[in-house]
């Protein structure tokens, strides 16, 4: 890796990033990660055993690589309390929302080797889709270690700092929009006499194919709804984006405020 990380916060994210690391072949040895929580470090070192775990935010804010895997609130708590310990070498990647560049820096006590990158589950399976924005403070050197740190997870995609929070609502949480609709699928498929494995079979390629044709086909909407004339779900459809419109919208004017 050539680079000694630090990830303050052991949560989910911690765990999606060392789990593709891992099963993309980059060796972990040098890999630090604190929290206050020790029942968190104890989980993430039986998953993770080739990484070191402290509770103390120093430590790893004293490394090559700092991954801030907090919640915003949270981040303006503990981001004073290690601005003195960075290296003047060090970057800084923020993986949450709402916490720009510009607010970072001043929590920081003006640290401006930063990065931000807006991180989702599929990368567990090396197919994420994470964008990030660097910040003014990074030379080329710098971004090229980052990227390849970014690679195991999927893709990452350079974006404008100011679409990190409208990625976060569309990728970051997007499945979570989805996940129970296929799982409710997958249950009443064996409801009506398929196997798991039939089941699982029809329903994931389904999904593959659906996505293929809304992207790849060069049909319009209107065009690609009418390919399938049964529609079970269409008196219900205008309350289910209406629900989509008012969440998501009330949310993201949330993080942007």
């Amino acid at each position: 890796m050539h680079a000694k990380i630090g990830f303050i916060g052991g949560g989910r994210i911690t765990a999606i990033f060392l789990s593709a690391w891992k099963g993309g072949g980059i060796d972990l040895k040098e890999v630090i990660v604190s929290d206050p929580d020790a029942e968190v470090l104890a989980s993430l070192k039986a998953r993770f055993p080739e990484i070191h775990i402290v509770s103390e935010n120093r430590l790893s804010a004293a490394q090559d690589v700092v991954f801030l895997s907090l919640h915003p609130p949270v981040a303006k708590t503990v981001l004073p309390q290690i601005a003195q310990v960075l290296t003047p070498k060090a970057l800084v990647v923020s993986l949450a929302p709402v916490l720009t560049f510009e607010k970072l820096s001043e929590l920081l006590g003006g640290f401006s080797r930063l990065a931000r990158m807006i991180p989702n589950a599929p990368s567990l399976v090396h197919r994420g889709f994470n964008p990030f924005a660097f910040g003014s403070g990074l030379a080329k050197e710098d971004r090229a270690l980052l990227d390849r740190l970014f690679c195991p997870l999927g893709e990452h995609p350079q974006v404008a700092e100011a679409k990190l929070e409208a990625y976060a609502i569309l990728a970051a949480m997007g499945p979570t929009y989805f996940w129970f609709q296929w799982q409710t699928l997958r249950e009443l498929a064996r409801e009506f006499g398929l196997e798991k494995q039939e089941a699982d079979r029809a329903l994931n390629s389904m999904l593959h194919g659906a996505v293929g044709l809304m992207f790849e086909s060069g049909m319009d909407y209107a065009a690609m709804l009418d390919t399938v004339p049964v529609k079970p779900l269409a008196e219900s459809q205008e309350g289910i984006e209406r629900v989509f419109r008012e969440k998501l919208s009330a949310l993201h004017a949330r993080l942007k405020g």
